[in-house]
């Protein structure tokens, strides 16, 4: 097995296949349903430099580009909140939550234009025990994405955790940098040397299955994880912790920079446990800036031309071939 052409990491044009083949393609998680609880509630985000936003309504849970049809400016500010018509900050358009245009003020006389040739751009939505998930041209059902991970987790009682907290984290490295060493725990001793402590790191396991990779090692006593970390295609992860889980969306701004963005759902919401929950929040944070720098200078030699792609690991590095077998099932080199 060998890594692939660095190549892959560092054009723009490669890139921008990615967007088209693999983000534009695929589901992409966005957070938890239940922020969405009242009409009008929103969540506003990018997918692979992409706006979208999904918004409750009077009839349900509905997802759009957040693109303006009148000159493309962006409609709702990235990030949540609460609307009850979307207007454009730019000239003022107003649509309603179903995406239809309302009021198009100071046009002036146009008998060509017709108010319903101009709603708002619907994406695909899917809810999947809890979690939002939204498709810009999604290349097949949600289920062909999910894979292994429904019976992976079909014991794990997921809709009693509740959202209680999201971080974004920004590092300057590819995307696909940052996935390879998610997949991995080869690096965790020279890496992560307090967590390589606190696990049975000579018991540590990686096993690819259809669209996923999970990871395994038995924690030792303190450690707030509880052994199994999973990957899924082609860039979210979902950790289980001491009472809850987290969940990461690995999401490219460009070739050389991605954003993490993190979700963190609590078995225990109560007032009491606040100073707890947040520790575990610092905690797994802590564990993932570890790895900004390793994968900054990494990004820096792929760049340079001084590396020439070296082989894989057939023990620790199994997570990394599949996810690099699946970047060539999409037209990596």
């Amino acid at each position: 097995m060998q890594n692939l052409n660095p190549i892959n990491y560092i054009s723009p044009e490669i890139h921008a296949q990615d967007v088209a083949r693999i983000f534009s393609a695929s589901w992409q998680l966005i957070g938890a349903a239940e922020r969405l609880a009242q009409r009008g509630d929103y969540i506003a985000t990018e997918i692979a430099g992409n706006k979208v936003f999904v918004v409750r309504t009077r009839s349900g849970l509905r997802a759009f580009r957040n693109v303006c049809r009148h000159r493309g400016a962006r409609l709702l500010p990235e990030g949540s909140g609460r609307c009850s018509t979307i207007r454009c900050p730019y000239h003022q358009w107003v649509w309603g939550e179903d995406g239809s245009l309302l009021n198009v003020p100071w046009w002036g006389d146009d008998a060509d234009f017709r108010m319903e040739d101009w709603a708002l751009e619907e994406i695909s939505l899917h809810v999947w025990r809890g979690l939002l998930f939204v498709a810009l041209a999604p290349s097949g059902p949600f289920e062909a994405q999910l894979g292994a991970l429904a019976d992976e987790i079909a014991d794990e009682p997921v809709e009693s955790y509740r959202w209680m907290r999201e971080e974004r984290l920004v590092f300057d490295a590819n995307w696909k940098l940052y996935t390879d060493n998610f997949v991995e725990g080869y690096h965790i001793p020279g890496i992560h040397p307090e967590f390589h402590r606190a696990i049975e790191f000579e018991r540590f396991e990686t096993v690819a299955l259809e669209g996923m990779v999970r990871m395994s090692a038995p924690p030792r006593p303190g450690l707030f994880y509880r052994g199994k970390w999973m990957w899924m295609w082609p860039n979210w992860t979902l950790s289980l912790f001491a009472g809850g889980i987290n969940t990461s969306r690995i999401n490219p701004i460009d070739h050389r920079r991605t954003e993490l963005i993190y979700n963190f759902y609590f078995e225990d919401t109560s007032e009491e446990g606040a100073a707890a929950r947040d520790k575990i929040v610092e905690d797994n944070l802590a564990v993932v800036r570890e790895d900004f720098e390793v994968c900054l200078e990494t990004q820096k030699n792929y760049e340079s031309g001084g590396y020439r792609a070296g082989p894989l690991s057939p023990r620790h590095e199994q997570g990394v071939a599949y996810f690099q077998e699946l970047l060539r099932g999409v037209g990596a080199q």
